[in-house]
């Protein structure tokens, strides 16, 4: 066998053959036999699917341009049969126009490959002893059923080579390699046969042709319809076991089968599941602590002091407030509040506080027991050293490497894309684009204030005008409120429309960019799309929490923006119920789109594919046509699931402060998310070709950044965006002499206090309002935390003491909830390692088992052929030296 495989070497590995003397696959015709994933002779495999259209079928392109694409596809499959592949075309029973061309790898273009890219195979079945972990028995209840599904048993590994085939554990050569393994090499292969050279450029990989139409389709094969079991008896049908296993509904509180999905997805896809899945169950935990919080602030609200005064009738409904815009706004009363003050009390309480520094722990145990968690699945599925050993070049790279550099390691010369100069030039480039964009955004963020500024008179002028505030349109309705409402609608569908173009921007400036390897090509885009979409997402937040309201002056100097519109000010119930507006809006439509375009589109694609086919039912349709009909899963995969959980990520823990209930949201949202995703994979999309992936790649310190700004944020919304700082100050220092005149510590007056105080004679012509004053009143009050001296005073107008105790104890408790927060993460850090004790052990017994299994093999051939030349000397000497005959 080793001799055999000896003699396969492909010296055609990436070369384009020549025209007349092209190989052709083989013809044949359908068998009847609608489950069957093997070639018309029933033995060899179908590893890989290539569709196309007939060129004598089509009547819409030109006669030049079907010839070229003959051409081109003539010479790429001759190709893959020079490198080895073996190819069956079949035609189409639906559509006659289309031609399936089914790729078998042999045994020995497998070997081959395996040892080009690295693959790790069993060596021997494993003999390291597991122990069951303390809570085995309740995750037990939980887990798929071990009869349906059935263990994955464990080897010990290692990169696959020719030379020690015997060592490696091979009982069957035809399950040695599993589908997936195929399907991987057999696109390695195809990615790289060259079809055409123009211009001293080489054309190649199957990429470009499914770009150009060349090809309409390359896939791998599902083993089994979802729906029922494989009639082929050598198929296993892992795709109805995964269906009604894990993506079905019934099954949405069980544990996933990590390993099964892992065989039949690949690792890329596996890791995915993993890593949702995981911080699902760390949702638990930070959703129960949330709601606990949530609750407090409702059984403690009718005990909320400030918020009692704002609607007592005596207190609130004598207090007379100033208009929030110039001419056109009127004077309000305070009561009109009181439904949003019950509400901010909820949120705006002591259980936020004791929630957000939760908060800041939470996600740094969630990070570092991942971390932990994804070095045993390094380990469980090989991929420990993978991206040393495994990963390959992209073929893009490859084709322009045409400059020559020396090595600084190896001292050796290879041949890059670019020289250093090049380099410089285009990351200059791509950097400065992905600015632009950014540059872009923040404008659009602007143009979305200056709508908010000039649609808040509209609405001011429009709505009721009466200072009675029992109405109940001016009681919920108020201007603030409806500028809010329509603003944060408008900023999510720029938010979604921007997200489209940009999404093409960022695949042009990755490509121009030219990476070496996927990891680093889908690294970059990540980087890229996570930058913008950072910005588009969280701009608005951003300024609603920390911006709106805090520089607006007062009402006789009112601050403009651009010089024409009066700064805004927040909602009368105060920014936080604003933030938590924006939110709600964003998240929820967000989650509708995705759920949409993921879920809804290819449902419905796949519905009208069928219902066109209906008509031709009664015919046996292959295995290959079925899975053609399906949805492309997209050159991007599972990309846009990562993105989406991401951002999330960054909802839940930024912005926490503001709503405690969003990871018992994010709960509920990613417990069907995992189950939508599995019911999409499984029943609407192609097989995906199965990919290594060693961890979830740039997305983990994306997390770890947003883990560290998330405790400055929460600090920040508790600081500048609630009153509970300034209610504070007050209980404790303002409430009782010398600046106060209660006797003890207590919240009354507080309301009364805070208000400043503005004689309506001083207001300016340009912003005077229309509206006539009522009685003999000569004040208005000033909006939430504008605390400033009365007309009168010497400093009229200036803050007051109280505003810079405020800011002091503001400033404060940033500092020491910061402090605090970090140095819990650093110990938290250091006291987690990366890589658990248990999994260090494992990895070094495997490593040593390896080495000892292959080297003793080696020795015991050395031995055999040494001992066999040691003989041959023996009997060389002895018949040299012996007696001579007489």
């Amino acid at each position: 066998l080793v001799l055999e495989l000896n003699q396969v070497i492909i010296p055609t590995y990436g070369t384009v053959p020549d025209q007349q003397n092209l190989h052709t696959p083989e013809w044949a015709d359908f068998d009847d036999k609608p489950d069957s994933l093997f070639f018309s002779d029933g033995q060899r495999r179908i590893d890989f699917v290539l569709v196309y259209e007939d060129e004598s079928k089509k009547i819409t392109h030109k006669r030049s341009d079907r010839k070229k694409q003959k051409g081109k596809r003539q010479v790429y499959e001759s190709g893959l049969i020079n490198n080895g592949l073996q190819l069956e075309a079949t035609r189409s029973v639906l559509d006659e126009k289309l031609i399936f061309v089914k790729v078998h790898a042999p045994w020995e273009v497998l070997c081959t490959y395996a040892e080009v890219m690295h693959i790790k195979l069993p060596l021997q079945p494993s003999d390291l002893k597991t122990q069951d972990s303390a809570f085995n028995w309740f995750s037990r209840l939980f887990r798929v059923d071990e009869n349906i599904i059935k263990p994955e048993q464990e080897f010990f590994t290692a990169p696959f080579q020719k030379e020690h085939l015997s060592n490696f554990y091979i009982q069957d050569k035809d399950t040695f390699f599993n589908p997936a393994t195929r399907s991987r090499i057999v696109h390695f292969i195809l990615s790289r046969v060259e079809y055409t050279t123009k211009n001293n450029v080489k054309k190649f990989g199957i990429n470009k042709l499914l770009d150009t139409g060349t090809y309409k389709a390359a896939f791998p094969l599902h083993d089994s319809s979802f729906r029922h079991l494989s009639t082929d008896s050598d198929c296993p049908s892992e795709r109805y076991l995964l269906y009604r296993e894990w993506a079905h509904p019934k099954n949405i509180f069980k544990l996933q089968p990590l390993d099964f999905i892992r065989k039949y997805y690949g690792e890329k896809i596996g890791i995915y599941f993993a890593w949702l899945g995981f911080y699902t169950n760390m949702l638990i935990v930070a959703a129960v602590v949330g709601v606990g919080c949530f609750l407090y602030g409702c059984l403690t609200k009718d005990n909320c002091t400030w918020s009692q005064e704002v609607c007592d009738p005596n207190i609130g409904g004598n207090i007379i407030m100033c208009p929030q815009c110039d001419k056109v706004c009127t004077y309000w009363n305070l009561t009109i509040t009181c439904e949003s003050s019950k509400k901010l009390c909820i949120f705006d309480s002591f259980g936020t506080l004791v929630f957000a520094v939760f908060m800041g722990i939470w996600v740094t145990l969630f990070l570092e027991f991942w971390k932990r968690r994804q070095a045993e699945l390094e380990y469980e599925w090989d991929t420990v050293e993978y991206l040393e050993q495994e990963e390959q070049v992209r073929p893009e790279y490859e084709a322009r490497c045409s400059h020559v550099v020396m090595n600084e390691i190896t001292q050796q010369e290879e041949h890059v894309p670019y020289t250093a100069c090049g380099k410089c030039i285009r990351m200059t480039f791509c950097t400065s684009a992905v600015f632009f964009w950014i540059l872009l955004i923040i404008a659009s963020v602007i143009g979305i204030i200056v709508y908010r500024l000039s649609v808040f008179l509209v609405f001011s002028a429009k709505l009721p005008k009466h200072i009675n505030g029992t109405e109940a349109i001016r009681k919920y309705l108020t201007p603030q409120t409806a500028t809010s409402v329509t603003a944060s609608l408008i900023s999510f569908i720029v938010i979604m429309v921007l997200n489209v173009i940009y999404e093409k921007v960022a695949i042009l400036i990755t490509d121009f960019e030219l990476p070496r390897t996927q990891t680093d090509y889908e690294n970059s885009l990540t980087t890229k799309m996570f930058l913008f979409q950072f910005v588009n997402y969280y701009s608005s937040c951003f300024y609603i929490a920390f911006f709106k309201g805090k520089f607006v002056g007062h009402p006789g100097n009112p601050v403009y923006w651009l010089g024409k519109y009066r700064n805004e000010e927040c909602d009368p119930g105060g920014c936080l119920l604003e933030l938590t507006t924006q939110l709600a809006i964003i998240v929820g439509g967000k989650a509708i789109w995705n759920n949409i375009q993921e879920v809804l589109l290819p449902w419905v694609k796949n519905l009208i594919g069928r219902y066109c086919a209906a008509a031709r039912s009664e015919k046996v349709v292959p295995r290959w046509e079925q899975d053609y009909h399906l949805q492309p899963i997209g050159k991007l995969g599972l990309f846009y699931e990562y993105l989406e959980m991401v951002i999330q990520f960054g909802f839940v823990t930024l912005f926490v402060a503001s709503f405690p209930l969003a990871p018992l949201l994010a709960l509920i949202n990613n417990t069907l998310e995992i189950r939508l995703d599995a019911w999409k994979l499984t029943t609407q999309f192609r097989r995906m070709v199965p990919q290594k992936a060693q961890d979830i790649g740039a997305w983990q310190p994306i997390m770890q950044g947003i883990a560290i700004l998330a405790v400055v944020t929460n600090a920040m919304i508790i600081a500048f965006t609630s009153d509970m700082i300034p209610r504070l100050v007050y209980y404790w220092s303002f409430s009782v002499p010398p600046y106060g005149s209660h006797s003890s510590h207590t919240m009354k007056g507080y309301i009364n206090s805070t208000l400043s105080v503005f004689n309506i004679s001083d207001f300016k012509n340009a912003s005077k309002p229309f509206s006539p004053w009522f009685g003999n009143q000569t004040t208005c009050r000033q909006v939430y935390r504008d605390l400033r001296y009365p007309p009168g005073h010497q400093h009229q107008y200036e803050h007051n003491i109280y505003y810079w105790h405020v800011i002091a104890a503001k400033l404060a408790f940033i500092i020491v909830m910061e402090h605090v927060i970090y140095f819990v993460k650093f110990i938290i850090s250091y006291v987690i390692p990366d890589v658990s004790q248990k999994t260090k052990s494992k990895v070094k017994r495997e490593k040593y088992l390896t080495q000892k299994l292959l080297h003793e093999n080696d020795l015991k051939v050395v031995k055999k052929t040494i001992g066999k030349i040691a003989d041959k000397i023996i009997k060389g000497v002895d018949s040299t030296f012996g007696p001579k005959a007489e």
